[in-house]
């Protein structure tokens, strides 16, 4: 007997198998795509004594997303990130199916945004990199997971929150307010780790790059945040009702 969980099916197959589904897969990876190449440009070092500035890169980053939430949001939730998709899982708000093909095609996206950035950046602004994420200066690996799962952490809660349609205090606030959030934790997180908070984000120049030095990094560090956070909401933070009935995280 197929395992259901709150009335829907948990492996999703029935979900995964009708052709309209591809349409929210076309959805996150051309999301993804616009995202590394967007957010990645805003780091690529044009003149090494003018590096780009912190703000710069967070609000390039937190823009971007916003402005593809509230395009995409209504195709596919516009996750454009597996450690959203996979804490939007543990909270039981995306079957696990439907999680796995996100993924691919958010990492095949980000992959092709690599790929595109390198063609259009010219060459002489390429030594300096293609927006890849690096640990700061004497920061540990124990260090930049637990600052990413921290970073991640906050998004992946703040997604749940914004989008539970049990709050309508936060109706139609959704993809500023992720993008905001987006923009703090690069402000914070960036001189640290680089602030991926998004394993797709890092996979992307590093493939292009073939530079995987703490490349585990950027994939443990914000699963293990997105995870926290979603059984974190799940199980004590979401708004209770009589009816509890799954949430519909798409915006």
């Amino acid at each position: 007997m197929t395992k259901l969980w709150k009335g829907k099916d948990i492996i999703g197959l029935e979900e995964v198998s009708r052709i309209d589904f591809l349409v929210p897969l076309f959805g996150e990876a051309l999301g993804t795509f616009l995202l590394v190449l967007i957010g990645c440009a805003s780091c690529v070092t044009w003149n090494p004594d003018y590096p780009p500035m912190v703000l710069h890169i967070a609000f390039t980053f937190g823009l971007a997303v916003a402005a593809l939430a509230q395009v995409l949001g209504p195709v596919s939730g516009c996750h454009v990130n597996p450690a959203v998709t996979i804490g939007l899982l543990a909270s039981g708000n995306c079957s696990i199916l439907k999680a796995l093909c996100y993924v691919v095609c958010q990492c095949c996206g980000a992959i092709a945004g690599a790929a595109v950035l390198k063609v259009v950046i010219p060459p002489a602004a390429q030594t300096h990199g293609l927006g890849a994420t690096i640990l700061g200066a004497n920061v540990d690996g124990g260090q930049g997971v637990l600052m990413e799962a921290i970073v991640t952490f906050l998004l992946v809660l703040v997604v749940h929150a914004v989008t539970d349609p049990k709050r309508p205090d936060t109706r139609g606030w959704a993809p500023l307010a992720i993008g905001l959030t987006i923009s703090v934790a690069h402000m914070a997180a960036v001189p640290i780790t680089g602030s991926s908070m998004n394993p797709a984000r890092t996979l992307g120049p590093a493939v292009i790059l073939t530079e995987w030095n703490n490349h585990w990094i950027y994939w443990v560090g914000p699963v293990l945040g997105g995870v926290v956070a979603g059984g974190l909401y799940k199980t004590g933070l979401r708004v209770k009702s009589k009816e509890d009935d799954e949430a519909s995280y798409d915006f």
